[in-house]
């Protein structure tokens, strides 16, 4: 891929000039960031991943008939369940009381199913890695209900579409 793919390499998302990597210490080893001093504010995050697979795929599991059940209403749970526990799965990450988690999926064309995940809290630090993991885990939920019939399905555009609050602000993210 070349540097003016936007899939690589997008002008608006250049790293900041004043950007640090806060889960490295003076010596760069990793260490878990202490939030002790900063304040509680509410914070949310949004982010969605898709699934594309055969139409016939996604025809089964609209239609409700696929023989495992309900893969959205499976898939739902699974990424809220992913959502709260972030923390054990993904180093340095803070254990959080999050307040709400949802998961959304919807068909999408003829071969794509796409998953958003909301998660917020009152905190002291972000939820974007919690919303990232919903919307992941309910993609790989899809992907294990389904692989039996469909062992090409792809999952792809993890990304966080939006975040509020914190000390970095608000992030919305380009539309794809």
């Amino acid at each position: 891929m070349r540097k003016t793919d936007p899939r690589v390499y997008n002008r608006r998302h250049q790293i900041r000039s004043n950007a640090v990597l806060t889960h490295l210490d003076s010596q760069g080893r990793a260490n878990m960031v202490d939030v002790t001093d900063k304040a509680v504010t509410f914070r949310e995050a949004v982010a969605e991943a898709r699934v594309r697979m055969l139409p016939q795929t996604l025809q089964m599991i609209v239609s409700g008939g696929h023989p495992k059940g309900d893969v959205f209403a499976v898939a739902r749970i699974a990424g809220i369940q992913a959502a709260k526990k972030t923390s054990d799965l993904i180093p340095l990450c803070h254990p959080l009381m999050l307040t709400s988690v949802k998961v959304e999926l919807s068909a999408e064309g003829e071969d794509c199913v796409h998953i958003v995940a909301r998660c917020k809290l009152s905190g002291q630090t972000g939820v974007e890695m919690e919303a990232l993991t919903a919307a992941s885990v309910a993609a790989l939920t899809i992907y294990d209900m389904c692989k039996a019939v469909d062992r090409g399905m792809t999952i792809d555009s993890v990304r966080v579409l939006e975040k509020l609050g914190g000390k970095s602000g608000h992030y919305q993210a380009d539309q794809a």
